[in-house]
């Protein structure tokens, strides 16, 4: 029961704010330095998902080694990134890096 009331909660505290952006719109200003900050939201959340995953693909503590597919997957995307500064470029890479090195390299 606790989880539902929890989850209920998470669910009305994000409706609220996102109805309060809605229904105000332009009347709404923030700051420079908010406005400024809420840039770099989406990079900080998909660090946040991707970097766990590549170094800790099985959830039991840093895989820092050649044998760590994910993490090979994700070097290689950086480099692609680095380089070319395509996404497309940069996932379609990093997804071939990591199922060659998971399929031909491990096995």
């Amino acid at each position: 029961m606790n989880y539902v009331v929890l989850i209920l909660g998470m669910a009305l505290i994000t409706w609220l704010i996102r109805t309060v952006v809605f229904v105000l719109g332009e009347r709404l200003v923030f700051p420079p330095l908010v406005r400024t900050a809420l840039g770099f939201v989406p990079v900080t959340v998909l660090t946040a998902i991707i970097v766990p995953m590549a170094v800790s693909p099985h959830g039991q503590g840093a895989e820092l080694t050649w044998r760590n597919p994910q993490l090979v997957g994700a070097l290689a995307a950086i480099a692609v990134c680095l380089v070319t500064r395509r996404p497309l470029v940069t996932i379609a890479v990093g997804l071939a890096v990591f199922f060659l090195w998971q399929g031909v390299v491990l096995h």
